[in-house]
Order: structure tokens, then sequence, then C-alpha cells
């Protein structure tokens, strides 16, 4: 039997029912949040700030909370052909950070709605405890730099 696996939109969409991953990624994400709380001890919300478990794991964290708040991920095939519009969370040259970017299959329109879909990515990312910053790279493409703000003393 397989455990969880965390959508970042680098691999194909989750197969199982819509309900069923619905409800894994509620518990998975509940799990988090209570990492958060026993981990975190500092004033006033321990579940506001990203947990040291989230910081070393960041691609996977981010991406969980992106699709625990309904945000679809993106997906490839075993080409590597992209199959679905989404969220795509992956590593950063930035120490510390991981790059989240709007992407979907060729002629999807993706590109013309990245900066608002990317906006509301970070205005969830945010409200957990992460730092947020749209970028415009390269071919003006839009992306989010995603990085743990300081754990509160």
């Amino acid at each position: 039997m397989e455990g969880f696996v965390v959508a970042t939109g680098d691999g194909p969409l989750p197969t199982e029912d819509t309900a069923a991953r619905a409800a894994e990624v509620r518990v998975a994400f509940e799990g988090l949040l209570q990492v958060r709380r026993i981990t975190n001890t500092a004033p006033p919300d321990p579940a506001a700030t990203p947990a040291e478990w989230e910081r070393r794991r960041m691609p996977r964290a981010v991406a969980l909370a992106l699709e625990s708040h309904g945000i679809p991920p993106s997906a490839v095939d075993a080409d590597g052909r992209r199959t679905a519009t989404g969220y795509r969370v992956a590593p950063s040259d930035e120490p510390g950070s991981v790059r989240v970017e709007w992407l979907g299959p060729a002629g999807s329109g993706a590109a013309a709605d990245e900066e608002a879909r990317l906006s509301g990515c970070a205005e969830v990312l945010e409200r957990l405890g992460w730092e947020a910053l749209l970028y415009r790279g390269p071919r003006r493409r839009r992306f989010l730099l995603v990085s743990a703000l300081p754990a509160a003393r």
C-alpha cells in the first residue's frame, strides 16, 4: 500500500476519486497543523507559523497547503507533457525557498490566468505563515518565491 502523496504539480493527477482525495488531503493538512501546535511554542498562535518539519520539506508543505485550500495542482503525463492546469511547486535557486508557478497544457490559457491565480496562492500561503513574493521571470512568466517567515520568539 502506498502512503499519501502530495501533489506538487510535477506528477500525474491523483487517481483516486475526488471525495477520497479531499479526505486524504484534509487529514494530512490537519496533521500538519497539529505538528505546528506541538512544535511551535510561540504565542499567540503556534499554528500560524511553519514548523521546522515544513521548513525542511518546503515543496511538500507548500503544495499540501495549496491543495488543502482547494487550489488545483498541475500535472504531467509519463512523457513530461502538461495535462492539467494548476500550481507547480518546485525547489528554488534561492536557499530556504520554493518556487510556485501556474502552468497548464499548451493552449490552456494558463499564462493569461497566472497573475490572478498566483495572487490567490499567495493569499493562502501568507495566512499560513509563509512569505510569498510575486516575480516576473523568463519570457515574462510570473511566479511566486515562497519562504517561511521567521518564527516568533
